[in-house]
């Protein structure tokens, strides 16, 4: 072996041993990195086949937000063109990509609770079953991707409540325990906005057992000018009088509402929404009572317009 060859292979000696000792400081380094959110996690081997070899390697250059944004508009096209499967595969790794971008979590939910779920509900040319099996299928697809979501970022109250609003939306599969957890998780992750609170109430109102809940935040919520909003002060109304059952129906009304006509035209619009499941305590009441003192025509009468309600429900399946 000549002096070239030995100096070559000593030198290459020297690296490997280097590499050895220094690659559990690196790994260290990494993990601690991945930990404090400085750094993203590895992409799997399906994500690396789904954004291709040249959007792998740019990947690897540390640019992961760029790749998720060329494939967000990627996922529009197939959005134009109704494309749902390619447009949900694309914001499943999307979010690998970019996990800790609400907007992605959020878009991607919304593109398969919603609009795919729409398309199929009203796709004419396929059998009702399927319709209906399509229907559900994607909103619990859109729902479990938003769930994940809540998961990848606990601390997002914005995900959190966007999880408590489709739990309780009366076109989707409506679950008001979740959608109450939800909620609840939205406010303790902080920094959320006043109507995260009330979507909190809205949902414990409606969660057996939970009205109490319900009822703390509505008289904190009120409190506020901005918590005063007709649906808050009805409920209100309903809850304060589920507590205390035999109180003065007609006083509650006017401490709440400050006048007949404000209570009826608040009550009514609330009344009426029988989809919801507001809980409705005394309602009947005190209706009866203020349509009668504002001299309210029978043809007019809100019991009159719940009846029709009742009698032709309207079921999304």
């Amino acid at each position: 072996m000549n002096t070239t060859l030995r100096r070559l292979t000593a030198a290459a000696s020297v690296l490997v041993v280097a590499g050895i000792v220094r690659m559990p400081l690196e790994q260290a380094l990494t993990e601690d990195l991945r930990t404090q959110g400085l750094l993203s996690k590895p992409l799997n081997i399906e994500t690396r086949k789904k954004v291709g070899q040249g959007f792998w390697a740019v990947s690897l250059g540390g640019l992961r937000t760029l790749v998720a944004t060329v494939l967000n508009l990627r996922a529009f096209t197939f959005f134009e063109n109704q494309r749902w499967v390619q447009l949900a595969d694309t914001y499943e790794t999307i979010v690998q990509l970019a996990p800790n971008t609400d907007y992605y979590w959020d878009t991607g939910s919304w593109h398969m609770a919603y609009n795919a779920a729409a398309y199929y509900q009203t796709s004419s040319d396929l059998p009702e079953l399927r319709r209906r099996a399509e229907w559900r299928a994607w909103i619990e697809r859109g729902t479990a991707f938003l769930e994940e979501g809540t998961k990848q970022n606990p601390d997002s109250w914005y995900l959190w409540s966007r999880l408590g609003w489709i739990y309780s939306d009366p076109n989707k599969l409506i679950d008001y325990e979740k959608s109450a957890d939800a909620y609840v998780n939205a406010v303790k992750a902080g920094n959320a906005l006043p109507f995260v609170q009330n979507g909190a109430a809205y949902a414990l109102a409606r969660v057996p057992g939970r009205e109490d809940e319900a009822l703390e935040i509505i008289r904190e919520r009120r409190k506020q000018p901005r918590g005063r909003v007709p649906t808050m002060n009805a409920l209100a109304f309903a809850l304060e009088h589920r507590a205390n059952p035999s109180g003065d129906t007609y006083q509650l009304a006017l401490d709440i509402f400050g006048s007949e006509t404000e209570a009826y035209e608040q009550l009514t619009p609330y009344y009426l929404e029988i989809r919801k499941n507001f809980p409705t305590d005394g309602m009947a009441e005190i209706l009866k009572k203020l349509e009668s003192r504002l001299s309210i025509p029978a043809d007019k009468s809100v019991f009159k317009q719940r009846e029709e309600l009742e009698e032709n429900p309207f079921n999304p399946w």
